[in-house]
């Protein structure tokens, strides 16, 4: 389990990033500590802020008092609600945060469970939790909530963001480095079967994958080049070669990945999840959008390729859930290319949801606004104003926002020679 901890001064924005998720029926609240939970399930950020803000104090220094954590246990391991539930709750415990007002959500946006956690850097007294080591107390922490419950220990895994993979945007530069990023977890937590399948999941990320055989010195050759694309699909940048990233994407490493993906889908009934999901789904769907839609909502991504001519000739599932890449042959003859031609042929439709994993860093960076206290009596020195205009629900114009421009002076002409 690798806990990814966020402090920030946006209480109001850390909720509405939950907010969001749950609306969108990829998230739910499953406990909560001094905070308002709502019998029927329904996310109310109104309630929660005024919960949150009994808590306050009067006076506090701290200049970023919210804490948002993130859980993430290894992708194969499979915990009911209750256990999330308890894993979040002794968490904070064991952190300092026992006595303090928190909500605890779980999402399951980008194929996995995980927690989030929203709460307060002070008490009511207006002193910090004590933060001294709290990175390394949360690992010990995590280490410990491994062995209790018997979970895949996170030793040996580079950080969460493996876990947390973004689409490659060209515009950021540095294509080198975001497209090892996204490669190697990639083929290393996915199960394909063909070159085709795991083609399908890094489109998925906004990357192409180009496959050369030839001959070099009368010797075959096979080679794999790597390349950025834009939202489009159309190729950005120079291709790389897969030697530059190493062996686990390259050619060889990948036909091992195959080999060892057939037996595991095989093994471990992988096939069932997404055959149920597919299956249920289609039944019910009068149009592509709504059938991506609500198989994104089952954790799965579906890829239909078509001809010029608009034609299906190929359907590739990803499962994010247990992580499988399956062509739509692989399920039956009704989930194959023909089929879905003739329920969605010659009326593509693009995808309104995007792919990308918003990360906690970003919803600070994002939602920080200048603050505008409630009036003039809550000064900006005791910290108060700070946290009250953070937490308004409707933006206020700022004063500035209506004054006038100042007027420029005009420059005074000068006759005759200058020096």
């Amino acid at each position: 389990m690798v806990a990814k901890i966020n402090i920030g001064s946006n209480l109001y924005g850390a909720l509405a990033y939950n907010q969001e998720k749950v609306d969108e029926g990829l998230g739910k609240i499953l406990g909560s500590n001094l905070v308002f939970e709502p019998a029927n399930g329904k996310f109310n950020i109104t309630e929660c802020m005024n919960d949150f803000m009994q808590f306050i104090p009067a006076h506090f220094r701290t200049e970023k008092p919210v804490f948002h954590v993130s859980l993430n246990p290894h992708p194969d391991d499979r915990l009911k609600d209750d256990q999330l539930t308890d894993i979040g709750r002794e968490y904070m415990h064991k952190l300092g945060y026992g006595d303090q007002p928190y909500l605890i959500f779980k999402h399951e946006d980008i194929g996995r469970e995980h927690l989030h956690i929203v709460s307060l850097r002070v008490d009511s007294n207006g002193k910090k939790i004590d933060d001294y080591k709290e990175h390394e107390r949360s690992k010990e922490i995590t280490e410990y909530l491994e062995r209790k419950y018997n979970l895949h220990p996170a030793e040996g895994q580079k950080r969460s963001e493996q876990w947390e993979i973004t689409p490659i945007d060209a515009s950021k530069g540095d294509l080198k480095k975001q497209i090892a990023s996204v490669i190697k977890p990639l083929a290393s937590m996915y199960h394909f079967q063909s070159m085709g399948e795991y083609k399908a999941v890094l489109s998925l990320y906004n990357i192409h994958l180009e496959e050369l055989k030839g001959e070099v010195k009368d010797k075959p050759y096979r080679g794999l080049l790597y390349s950025a694309t834009d939202s489009e699909g159309n190729k950005v940048g120079n291709p790389l070669k897969s030697s530059i990233f190493g062996k686990s994407v390259g050619y060889d490493g990948l036909e091992k990945r195959m080999e060892k993906s057939t037996e595991r889908i095989k093994f471990k009934n992988l096939k069932a999840h997404t055959l149920k999901a597919v299956s249920e789904v289609k039944q019910n769907c009068q149009s592509e959008s709504e059938f991506r839609a609500k198989l994104r909502q089952q954790g799965i991504d579906v890829l239909f390729r078509r001809n010029d001519e608009g034609r299906i000739y190929g359907a590739t599932f990803i499962d994010h859930t247990t992580r499988t890449i399956l062509n739509g042959s692989r399920l039956g003859k009704e989930y194959s290319a023909n089929v879905f031609n003739d329920l969605f042929g010659g009326k593509q439709e693009q995808p309104q949801e995007s792919t990308q994993e918003t990360r906690l860093s970003d919803v600070y960076k994002n939602t920080e606004q200048p603050s505008t206290s409630f009036d003039d009596s809550h000064s900006s020195d005791n910290g108060l104003g700070g946290i009250f205009s953070i937490l308004a629900l409707e933006p206020e114009n700022h004063p500035k926002d209506d004054m006038p421009l100042p007027r420029k002076k005009k420059k005074k002409r000068r006759y005759g020679k200058q020096i």
